[in-house]
């Protein structure tokens, strides 16, 4: 899929109203990502001076490696947290106010993390680290739902893709605002961990300024004035009809049926394939071990055997790097060869270096857009919620499992600790060739079909998909 950005001035409003989303969403997981890497000595040193007072305990290399691990993976099982309640609070609260109250997460998180020095309680990081999932495990599945059913037809992947944008950015921001001459020095870790409360105040600021989602209040709710109200301020202009008449054909189409629960998708033969589809390419986009590079940029270029006190500067470009190929997204075959030969030659480390930056961009111009847009197209309206819970359930169980495994993987393969996920990222492209229809410009009837003419679903001569094709 390859979404360009072709912005009419009338489309201003649902620019402003993308950023205003996403500074407070899913720029906040990309942040949280990058914000853990440059304190990564200063938190295993108070670790270990903590144990030493309590306990008169001083730990091994190991034991505070275990200890920095589970601090930065808690983060994964509180974004699981958060992707399993991100789909009962869209249906409940809307898309608009569940972004809103995800804030509450947010602040609670920063507040523990500000005092947990002061307290001298490396708990108080740890319950931070949940909170703080939570509030991106929301985030990432009900802000392309609200993207993809606000944004007119022609720009509805381009909106969805710009949460990939903003993750992104995130990275790249936090990767900045982590610099030694920054918050990233021993005196102002725990500002370092605080500081994602301001993107925060800026959402909660000017989000409310902005509609609750269209289709959301006319399928969901059965408010056509309400959604008639949200497109023309949306659009900046009077409502085609062409559009309207296509939400109201999705709430025909919906009509009588309540949202799906995932289990519920899990046992529908009709999207079968569609289900393993996002499971399948949610997974793979954390086992291809992408994020682990910015949970631990510093063992990775360490092994790459790039200086530790140049180590913080290059992050950055890793950061930069899927940066510009989100904004590019122009799909290449990229295959990431591992760190050969790198103690043999003076100029190995940096191309194991410059193997790394190819390999993020290849992330970027791929997974990094498309999977988060994938449920908004497969899925209808009733059924987007449960298919996010499960598409956002796999991709934090994921990066869970990979940001517990990651730095071990590291100390037993050295240089060639990227090996592994070669033959993740091969399947997952088979995969994706074989099962996959293209969407792009496809409506859910059409998408359905392909899926069908492929083979993939029912061999029954005519389908009926709950939610998404009723058959005459």
């Amino acid at each position: 899929n390859t979404y360009c950005f072709h912005w009419q001035g009338n489309d201003l409003n649902l620019i402003l109203m993308v950023t205003s989303c996403a500074i407070g969403g899913t720029l906040q997981y990309g942040y949280n990502l990058a914000i853990m890497n440059a304190p990564t000595i200063f938190i295993q040193n108070f670790v270990n001076e903590t144990f030493r007072e309590r306990w008169d305990v001083q730990l091994e290399d190991y034991q505070v490696t275990l200890v920095w691990t589970c601090i930065v993976s808690i983060y994964s099982l509180g974004g699981l947290a958060g992707a399993l309640i991100a789909g009962p609070m869209s249906i409940t609260f809307g898309r608009k106010k569940t972004m809103l109250l995800n804030n509450i997460f947010l602040m609670l998180s920063s507040l523990l993390a500000l005092t947990s020095r002061a307290a001298k309680s490396f708990e108080m990081i740890i319950i931070s680290r949940v909170l703080v999932g939570i509030n991106a495990g929301i985030s990432m599945n009900v802000q392309p739902m609200y993207f993809g059913e606000s944004a007119p037809k022609h720009l509805r992947g381009a909106a969805s893709l710009s949460s990939a944008i903003f993750t992104s950015f995130g990275v790249v921001l936090g990767q900045v605002v982590g610099l030694r001459e920054i918050l990233g020095s021993e005196p102002c870790w725990q500002f370092l961990l605080a500081s994602n409360a301001i993107p925060g105040f800026i959402q909660l600021l000017t989000l409310p300024w902005f509609p609750e989602s269209p289709r959301y209040l006319l399928i969901d709710r059965g408010d056509k004035e309400a959604c008639i109200n949200a497109l023309q301020r949306l659009r900046g202009c009077e409502v085609q009809q062409s559009e309207l008449d296509e939400i109201l054909q999705e709430q025909t189409e919906a009509e009588g049926l309540r949202p799906s629960r995932p289990w519920e998708l899990f046992g529908d033969q009709n999207v079968r394939w569609q289900v393993i589809s996002i499971i399948t390419i949610s997974s793979a986009m954390q086992l291809c071990g992408n994020d682990s590079i910015y949970f631990y940029a510093y063992y990775v270029f360490k092994a790459a055997g790039i200086s530790p006190d140049m180590i913080q500067y290059i992050t950055i470009c890793t950061g930069t790097c899927e940066f510009t190929a989100c904004i590019i997204c122009v799909s290449i075959p990229n295959m990431f060869f591992g760190f050969l030969k790198k103690h043999k030659v003076e100029w190995m480390p940096y191309l194991s270096m410059g193997c790394i930056f190819t390999y993020i961009l290849s992330f970027g111009m791929g997974p990094a857009g498309v999977t988060g847009v994938l449920p908004t197209e497969i899925f209808s309206q009733t059924a987007r919620p449960a298919a996010y819970m499960i598409a956002g359930s796999m991709m934090w169980i994921n990066l869970f499992i990979m940001g517990m495994v990651f730095p071990f993987l590291v100390s037993e393969l050295g240089e060639f600790c990227f090996v592994p996920f070669a033959a993740i990222c091969l399947l997952s492209a088979v995969f994706v060739g074989l099962v996959l229809p293209e969407t792009k410009g496809k409506t859910l009837s059409a998408i359905a079909s392909e899926f069908h003419k492929s083979g993939h679903n029912s061999s029954c001569t005519h389908i009926v998909l709950k939610g998404q094709i009723q058959s005459t």
